[in-house]
């Protein structure tokens, strides 16, 4: 019988995602076969993207229908004839692996005040202890302020540890063993105040481990590709590889661009009337001018065509930033954008790497083995040899220098490296090119130091030295310069 646990929370968009992927992360670490259930999700057949993220993770791209118990529609028509076939298809694939991550339900489908309670049943069924996953944000949805993403408002440590008491006793009532508890998206100024509050509820004899996460502008911003999706939208122009970028808020230029400009802001999605070629001409001169901040994106809304001669113009800027396009009108579109929720994705490298260095960062991952009882083996897995190179890249930092700063995968690498804390970064190539390129590839250089080989104070201190170093082979300064 493999060994398992089961991650649940008391509600939506606590971003229990985060937490699957950091505990598969850690899981890793035991050198043992790790598998991946679902035991309730949108079809027993179609895509389920959390399951996608973690068998992505795990090189099972192709497992996701045998690792499904049942769709919400089967929960629906008859909850415990669905939680008999739950049992049973977790039983048929269990015996491959020697450690199960269960992953619960996401309140998108179930939306009943028994959903945990129904997640409990199903931990108690599968013998496997639960790991509650807490929100730090309250579940009441308004339509933000023009850019800002759409988020409830931080709940107090009080008011955690209350959802904390709750859902004990839901658990409780249901048989299911609670091993530790996560609280997420906690506003980062009260992280230890809530572990504290939590603690204090939970764990009074000290047997519960507690972790709080920090909130993460990041990982709750909706890419571009989300919000085309929500609003129907074409790419009209632009690199559909950049569509992948997270938005990180939305502007609405429906004044003047002199005061638009003013309200631009990094990695900013902008909604403008297609209508307005002025607008959208405006909104490409200030993203590639370099003092103003680089653009995620445009959305031209009404359902307008651009005309051709504007189309000319565009076509000679030669910006691959994507410029998306809806029929939608103005309200309808900022109503859309307002309430898309960023989604964490198998494709999602930026929230990916973000995802793993939080929780690297405030959870112990030894203390959550420890309390899974999970013994390390001796044979070394790929996914335990890729943990192994990782660790010992954090522990003994090299600094690497990377000569191809004009390639889109150096740069997609190097925002990885950085955001895992895995070596010191130089690299080659034009500082104002390779920051650009990175930020509309929505990757943070920040940390790297970016050097041109071609700086004049540079290349003359190179010719020198290596004048000196072939000397004897006849190298003058002049040859060498």
């Amino acid at each position: 019988m493999a060994q398992n646990i089961y991650i649940t929370s008391a509600e939506g968009n606590t971003g229990k995602s985060t937490i699957a992927l950091g505990m598969l992360e850690t899981l890793k670490r035991s050198g043992k076969t790790i598998g991946v259930f679902r035991p309730i999700s949108r079809s027993t057949t179609g895509e389920d993207y959390i399951l996608d993220l973690l068998l992505a993770h795990l090189w099972m791209p192709d497992r996701a229908p045998d690792l499904i118990g049942v769709s919400y529609d089967d929960v629906h028509a008859d909850p415990d004839a669905a939680l008999a076939r739950i049992v049973a298809r977790y039983k048929a694939i269990e015996p491959e692996f020697d450690v199960v991550l269960i992953l619960g339900s996401d309140y998108t489908d179930v939306s009943t005040p028994t959903e945990l309670s129904y997640n409990a049943r199903i931990a108690a069924n599968l013998g496997a202890p639960v790991l509650l996953v807490l929100g730090g944000r309250s579940q009441n949805e308004l339509i933000p302020s023009n850019a800002q993403a759409l988020t409830g408002a931080a709940r107090s440590p009080e008011e955690i540890a209350q959802a904390a008491e709750i859902a004990l006793a839901e658990l409780h009532d249901e048989h299911a063993q609670l091993i530790a508890v996560i609280a997420n998206r906690v506003d980062p100024e009260q992280l230890a105040a809530t572990t504290g509050a939590i603690f204090a509820t939970v764990s009074p004899s000290g047997q519960i481990p507690v972790w709080s996460l920090p909130e993460d502008a990041v990982l709750i911003a909706p890419t571009l590709r989300a919000l085309m999706e929500t609003l129907d939208a074409s790419l009209y122009r632009g690199d559909a590889g950049l569509l992948d970028r997270e938005a990180m808020s939305v502007v609405v230029a429906a004044m003047s661009m002199e005061n638009v400009l003013v309200r631009l802001t990094p990695d900013s999605a902008v909604v403008a009337p297609g209508d307005r070629s002025e607008v959208l001409l405006s909104l490409l001169m200030a993203h590639t001018s370099g003092t103003f901040p680089s653009l995620s994106g445009i959305i031209l809304n009404g359902g307008f065509d651009v005309s051709p001669t504007i189309e000319r113009l565009i076509e000679g800027i030669g910006v691959d930033l994507p410029i998306l396009r809806t029929n939608l009108n103005t309200f309808e579109t900022a109503y859309r954008v307002s309430r898309t929720r960023g989604r964490f994705g198998a494709d999602s490298q930026r929230k990916y790497d973000r995802a793993l260095s939080i929780f690297d960062a405030h959870v112990d991952g030894k203390a959550i083995l420890a309390v899974l009882d999970v013994v390390r083996e001796d044979i070394v897995t790929p996914l335990m040899f890729e943990y192994q190179l990782l660790e010992r890249a954090r522990s003994n930092r090299k600094h690497i220098v990377l000569p191809e700063g004009d390639d889109d995968r150096i740069l997609r690498a190097a925002g990885t490296l950085l955001e895992r804390q895995a070596a010191a970064l130089t690299i080659l190539g034009d500082e104002n090119d390779i920051r650009g390129r990175a930020s509309r590839l929505g990757r943070d250089l920040t940390g790297a130091c970016i050097l041109s080989p071609f700086d004049p104070e540079l290349r003359e201190r190179f010719a020198q030295s290596y004048a000196q170093l072939r000397a004897h082979k006849g190298v003058t300064l002049e040859q060498a310069r």
